[in-house]
């Protein structure tokens, strides 16, 4: 297996730690201990300060199974596995597809949503957005070959913030029903909806060839944690990513497990925590895009905490990411580590400094 290397995981290990300043993260401000601690119940608590630091249960701790199922209408405990999210990823591509196969991703996208499938030998279609980030269902239809086994989708959509609504997603698991196509869907951003009207239905809960791989890393706030899983009505499915993570981590973390617990069972006060932070920071962007209309552009997203903006002055995107980095602290993200042409960059609205960062970026343009 032959790696290339993983652009933008190479650029954010340059300067993620070294920049003072960040305006492209992905993740929601993320919780400190004493935060997630408050919300622990008498047991969680207690179960975390005496938790024995032994090996755990290969596909994930039971009553975190359990609590995961809760997310879902139709998937039982049983039918999820706790991976690391990176994990589920190259788990799902080095179990349901060949050498040989076709896939089709969305694009641009997360590296290794494709990566890892071309690494082994598969053939890959890139689905490509319209300039309003829009991915049109019907050319799926022109991306299909005889060889076609599965399709890619990330909604809320990285880096570009697309989000499909719900005609177009029933009109992709239609597609992949139709064709017998396995459906491979990152939900690393639901439950981050702007408004809950624009939630979709997770893959695995519709369609009986689907895999939802999900995680506390970005609409929980816990990236630190490292917890993810994939979810799948297919019992062949979730009996080969079992046996496939014999080889990768074994079993999690054990404290990991308990603080997600803590999380999940507390769901509903992260979540409005996390959509208090999104909503003050769209304000503040909608005047940023306002008043420097002449220099940058974006396309608003209504889900997660990411946007592709677009830079319309007379130097590269490379050029004005190196010169902020260097002259300001400030870090973003260009839109050539996606290899996606243009001078876009990624914009992340989930942290709390976001305004603080911004501001860094309009200090720079006023010169």
């Amino acid at each position: 297996m032959q790696l290339n290397p993983f652009k933008l995981e190479r650029y954010f290990a340059k300067y993620e730690f070294s920049a003072p300043y960040l305006l492209s993260p992905s993740d929601i401000e993320p919780l400190i201990m004493p935060e997630l601690m408050q919300m622990a119940s008498d047991k969680r608590r207690n179960q975390f300060e005496n938790l024995w630091l032994g090996y755990t249960e290969s596909q994930g701790h039971p009553e975190l199974l359990s609590v995961i199922s809760q997310l879902y209408e139709n998937i039982p405990p049983q039918q999820i596995i706790e991976v690391v999210p990176e994990e589920g990823i190259f788990i799902t591509m080095n179990t349901l597809i060949e050498p040989g196969n076709h896939i089709i991703v969305m694009s641009p996208g997360y590296q290794s949503l494709y990566e890892i499938a071309r690494s082994r030998g598969l053939h890959i279609s890139h689905w490509q957005p319209s300039g309003k980030w829009h991915f049109d269902v019907e050319e799926l239809e022109s991306l299909l070959q005889n060889n076609t086994r599965m399709i890619v989708i990330n909604s809320p959509h990285n880096p570009t913030g697309a989000h499909f609504s719900h005609e177009e997603f029933t009109a992709i698991v239609d597609f992949a029903r139709e064709h017998d196509l396995w459906l491979f869907s990152d939900e690393m951003y639901r439950f981050s909806e702007h408004d809950e009207k624009y939630r979709l239905p997770a893959a695995c809960d519709v369609y009986e060839k689907a895999v939802s791989l999900s995680g506390v890393s970005k609409s929980f706030a816990l990236p630190g944690l490292r917890v993810g899983w994939l979810a799948t009505q297919s019992e062949t499915a979730m009996q080969h990513f079992i046996r496939f993570k014999d080889y990768t981590t074994i079993c999690s973390s054990a404290p990991s497990e308990i603080l997600a617990l803590i999380a999940l069972e507390a769901r509903e006060t992260i979540l409005q925590r996390n959509l208090t932070i999104i909503q003050n920071n769209l304000a503040v962007l909608d005047t940023f895009f306002e008043d420097y209309s002449e220099s940058f552009s974006w396309i608003r997203p209504v889900a997660g905490t990411i946007a592709f903006a677009e830079f319309s002055g007379d130097k590269s995107i490379e050029q004005l990411a190196d010169e902020l980095v260097q002259s300001k602290g400030l870090m973003i993200l260009p839109s050539s580590v996606y290899d996606y042409e243009g001078n876009f960059f990624r914009l992340g609205f989930g942290r709390r400094n976001m305004p603080e960062a911004l501001g860094l970026l309009q200090e720079y343009i006023d010169g």
